[in-house]
């Protein structure tokens, strides 16, 4: 063999390693940075929820009560996000313009799920040692508004899945977990009336509105909405979100019946708004495939808001019976750890049976909630109860500051907003009548059999009370595809913005001018059952005390031997 030859033949080796290594230096250095992008996005949040933290705690110190928390998240994130937005970034993203193939035969009405870039072989200048062959693949965002984007625009914006996923259940299962049933179910008929017929009502109005209203505007606007595009925008945004009302009413110890009822439909509407919509869009399939009215299909669009919205409820009542089953049956409770583990996951776990099987998870771990309170709370250790209590109540907690710090954040740094001042304003004018239909004729229609009927200051607290908030936004940023969904997203984001920052922080003054009394109602009643099996500390002490105050028997000293009892059984668990 030539020696020439072979000491060339491994230079070319050594030349062609070594860039296969400069190649994987540079993928290196472009995971890292991404890394660092994405620890610098988490970052910037968990800033905002930091500083919110500590603004609350200055608010409650000197006592003001002109701007709640959920403002404060609102009013932060749009500030930050409008520094990523203008401040500017040297990371650009790169990019290269593909085009389909003429010959392709797929339908570009619909985009593909993954892009494959195929790179051919090529030689270098020397012409001896090819190129191999790549090919990469890319997944699908969306619709590109602005090419001139930066990692930190991309990596500031999160997919809407893991609003539907992660964000949201811990927030309907802490509603349906902290439920004060007591009051709850004694305004049950209001609660069912002002969710379930006022919601769809609200829908329906509102998207008939905004349909006219729609049709006056100019022909390329029109020309991209449909009745169905409005009349979900209607059931997106009917759902309310008082959390900042709420609040204030705990603290003022505002009457206990119009908390239930405010309460109450919040927790429900947010479930039937989301079957609402998903009829509403298996009656688009059918609408499209048909390409007219189709009665069958409205019925069919009918059956599936009965059918979903009753097995959803069903599964998350099963597995909420379920689990009360196994605490009570079984001795997981002497490891109250491993006992906390399983009642969260089997709680998580109704919202994600419900969704593989194509049921709403929202309603499914609502239910789940309700039941886990009224039956599991009671056979769980009293560890398990206060560690189950705190922490939804601090995801809870942290998940809806999340959603109105990213609905900030998002005004400025999501792509797909599409801006169009009418659009705007007939959203916010037909929101609000959308609210008064739902609330007027059905308090007159209750009122009619209800003793004692809701008066009028309450009716207008409860128009007041509409606030929006994550389930409308969820549902809005969910497709973003069509220039009609980017409408819809805008304008609910700045609905939900003003109506949290400026009827939030205007609750306590409209209670005021309504009248509507305070400090006369405790909204913090303990409504457990009674514990069948295990006590804690504090419930045997309140035993003892009521035996020290009762009066002496004359006869067989049975409180004396009931208090010692309790006394061995207060020693054995402290």
């Amino acid at each position: 063999m030539n020696p020439f030859i072979g000491s060339a033949s491994l230079v070319l080796y050594f030349v062609t390693r070594c860039q296969a290594s400069g190649t994987d230096i540079a993928l290196d250095a472009k995971a890292t940075l991404l890394h660092r992008i994405d620890s610098l996005n988490l970052l910037i949040y968990t800033c905002l929820l930091t500083l919110t933290v500590l603004t609350i705690w200055v608010f409650k110190h000197r006592r003001v009560s002109w701007l709640h928390e959920t403002g404060l998240a609102v009013i932060y994130g749009l500030i930050v996000g409008a520094i990523i937005r203008y401040a500017g970034s040297t990371n650009q993203v790169t990019y290269i313009d593909a085009h389909p193939d003429a010959n392709s035969n797929y339908n570009l009405s619909v985009p593909p799920d993954i892009v494959r870039f195929h790179f051919p072989d090529k030689q270098m200048s020397s012409g001896d040692v090819p190129v191999p062959n790549k090919t990469y693949a890319y997944s699908f965002r969306g619709e590109i508004v602005n090419v001139e984007q930066n990692e930190i625009d991309l990596k500031a914006t999160f997919d809407p899945e893991i609003f539907f996923n992660i964000i949201l259940p811990p927030i309907i299962f802490h509603a349906g977990y902290c439920l004060k049933r007591k009051y709850f179910f004694r305004n049950l008929g209001a609660i069912l009336t002002f969710a379930m017929v006022g919601t769809a009502l609200s829908a329906l109005v509102i998207g008939s509105l905004m349909y006219g209203c729609v049709q006056l505007m100019p022909a390329s606007l029109a020309a991209s909405f449909t009745f169905l595009d409005t009349l979900y925008f209607g059931a997106l945004i009917s759902p309310t979100d008082p959390l900042t009302v709420l609040a204030i009413f705990s603290q003022l110890k505002v009457d206990v019946n119009l908390y239930a009822m405010i309460f109450g439909e919040s927790v429900l509407n947010d479930a039937v708004a989301l079957v609402l919509s998903g009829a509403i869009q298996n009656y688009e399939k059918r609408y499209s495939v048909d390409g007219g009215f189709e009665i069958t299909a409205f019925l069919a669009a009918i059956g599936d808001f009965i059918g979903i919205f009753s097995l959803s409820l069903l599964v998350g009542a099963l597995i909420g019976c379920l689990t009360a089953l196994m605490t009570k049956f079984t001795h997981v409770r002497d490891w109250p750890l491993l006992e906390s583990a399983l009642f969260v996951l089997t709680s998580y776990a109704a919202f994600l049976i419900a969704e593989v099987f194509e049921l709403t998870g929202v309603v499914a771990v609502l239910f789940c909630g309700i039941c886990q309170a009224h039956y599991t709370y009671n056979n769980l250790s009293a560890d398990s109860r206060n560690r189950t209590k705190q922490l939804f109540e601090l995801l809870n907690f942290l998940a809806e500051n999340f959603i109105f710090t990213y609905i900030g954040v998002s005004m400025f740094t999501f792509p797909k907003h599409h801006f169009d001042p009418w659009f705007i304003i007939a959203g916010f004018l037909t929101s609000m009548l959308g609210r008064a239909v739902n609330i007027y004729p059905l308090s007159f229609l209750l009122n009619l059999g209800r003793k004692p009927p809701i008066p009028m200051n309450f009716q207008h607290m409860l128009f007041f009370a509409g606030l929006r908030g994550a389930m409308s936004f969820a549902l809005a940023i969910r497709n973003t595809v069509s220039e009609a969904r980017q409408a819809m997203l805008t304008t609910t984001s700045l609905i939900v913005i003003a109506t949290v920052v400026l009827q939030g922080g205007a609750a306590t003054h409209a209670l005021a001018y309504l009248r509507i009394p305070t400090g006369q109602g405790q909204n913090d009643e303990n409504e457990a059952l009674p514990y069948r099996d295990v006590r804690s500390p504090a419930d045997i002490s309140f035993g003892l005390r009521h035996l020290d105050s009762a009066p002496s028997p004359s006869s067989d000293g049975g409180v004396s031997v009931r208090k010692k009892r309790l006394l061995s059984i207060l020693a054995y668990l402290s």
